[in-house]
């Protein structure tokens, strides 16, 4: 019995030994319960993942953006390629157009002149290869005679009454037009047909 009373007076109550673990602990960060102190610590926490949301949130929209701007980038690129030329042909049509006429109004009696054969050959060769070398390029020639008037490729000069052709039909081309890949380098002048009055 004696041994019993000894070890209750060694023990301590549980709440004094509770208070006497939390000494060196400072008050806000006791726990014990609910207690102010742990709202707050909850509330921070809580807006630390908001943040985190947030700023995760921002970084996904950065990274989107970012590769937005690069593939216009790419794409910019791409069509400064293909489009390189696109100035340059529009100064060397005229020089085509020229050609062309050049070519066309040579008359059949000096085609057959052996001492014109050379000045014909040249000049036919030069306006095949001035065509060669806008195929490289994408620069090619719109059709239109014979073709309903599209107008985003031909623009009608003047209307010819005629009951051979149906209204709207492309009777005459006045100067080629040409295209440079898909985009329209210039417009062909074309005359269409109108119903005969």
């Amino acid at each position: 019995m004696e041994s019993q009373d000894n070890m209750m007076n060694d023990e301590k109550p549980l709440d004094q030994a509770a208070e006497d673990e939390l000494k060196g602990v400072p008050e806000d960060m006791r726990d014990d319960g609910d207690t102010p102190g742990d709202d707050a610590m909850a509330e921070a926490l809580e807006s630390l993942r908001r943040d985190l949301d947030t700023a995760k949130q921002e970084v996904l929209y950065a990274q989107a953006e970012t590769q937005n701007v690069r593939r216009r980038l790419e794409r910019e690129k791409d069509e400064a390629r293909a489009y390189a030329a696109t100035g340059f042909a529009r100064d060397i049509l005229s020089v085509a157009d020229n050609l062309t006429r050049a070519v066309q109004a040579i008359p059949e009696s000096l085609r057959g002149d052996e001492s014109m054969k050379g000045l014909v050959i040249g000049l036919e060769a030069t306006q095949r290869e001035l065509e060669k070398v806008f195929a490289s390029h994408g620069i090619t020639r719109i059709a239109a005679v014979g073709l309903p008037l599209d107008p985003n490729q031909h623009q009608a000069m003047l209307e010819v009454p005629t009951a051979d052709h149906e209204p709207g039909t492309v009777v005459s081309e006045m100067q080629a037009g040409w295209m440079i890949k898909d985009r329209l380098l210039r417009a062909a002048m074309v005359a269409v047909a109108k119903a005969a009055d």
